[in-house]
């Protein structure tokens, strides 16, 4: 729906473009007031979801110039130009505005990790267990507290863990 920007006028879609930017990086956004003329509500909505949505992928996915001009092929080359001068201005802002919305989700750390792998020979319900048990100490800080956590997995439970472990690496890799 970014091609719903052709309907202004290339100056003030450099403008228009800042603005949206300040939106994302929790300043004030466009104003519908200012440009009611131009879009219906629905697609005032649309264009300002689908542009704020293609410069947190541009940023996210560190994409270059022509993977963004690329992704602004329906629109034409004035306006492309426009969104590509504000991307290059405002990246960094931009990538500083959405890892703060991302340490938001939690403000807890890692601080330190201790395991141990056990061997559990039997239970109270079974004679012969033979299991192999890991049992992970966690330190976490949050805010300015240090707490404890520990749990005990047995080998199914860990893979799922590393799993998990792996696929959130993956996503931190791809942000950088």
């Amino acid at each position: 729906m970014v091609v719903l920007l052709s309907r202004l006028p290339a100056t003030d879609c450099i403008k228009f473009c800042h603005r949206v930017v300040d939106g994302l990086c929790g300043r004030e956004p466009p104003r519908r007031s200012d440009h009611g003329t131009t879009w219906s509500p629905e697609e005032w909505l649309q264009l300002l979801d689908s542009l704020s949505a293609f410069f947190r992928l541009a940023v996210g996915s560190n994409s270059s110039e022509e993977e963004v001009l690329g992704g602004l092929a329906d629109v034409g080359s004035s306006h492309a130009e426009a969104v590509l001068s504000v991307l290059r201005a405002r990246r960094e802002e931009i990538r500083d505005a959405l890892l703060d919305r991302t340490n938001s989700i939690s403000s807890a750390t890692l601080q330190d990790f201790d395991w141990q792998l056990r061997l559990s020979l039997s239970s109270d319900k079974i004679s012969s267990l033979h299991t192999p048990l890991l049992s992970l100490s966690l330190d976490v800080r949050e805010d300015a507290a240090l707490r404890s956590v520990t749990m005990e997995m047995n080998r199914e439970e860990l893979n799922t863990l590393i799993s998990s472990l792996e696929a959130a690496n993956k996503v931190v890799l791809q942000m950088k």
